[in-house]
């Protein structure tokens, strides 16, 4: 997966691309500084959703 670091309203966001997709805006997800700090905060719950598929 690629990423890169964006711009959103003044905010910096990160934009994370499916493998292959990066001009394709329906394959990103983005999000800003409290959504990632959230994800790290509820990463085992998110590995464990992934596992259970």
């Amino acid at each position: 997966m690629a990423s890169k670091v964006g711009e959103f309203k003044g905010h910096k966001v990160l934009v994370l691309f499916e493998e292959g997709r990066e001009d394709d805006r329906f394959s990103q997800v983005t999000f800003g500084l409290k959504k990632a700090k959230l994800i790290l905060d509820n990463i085992k719950d998110i590995e464990k959703f992934v596992e259970e598929g």
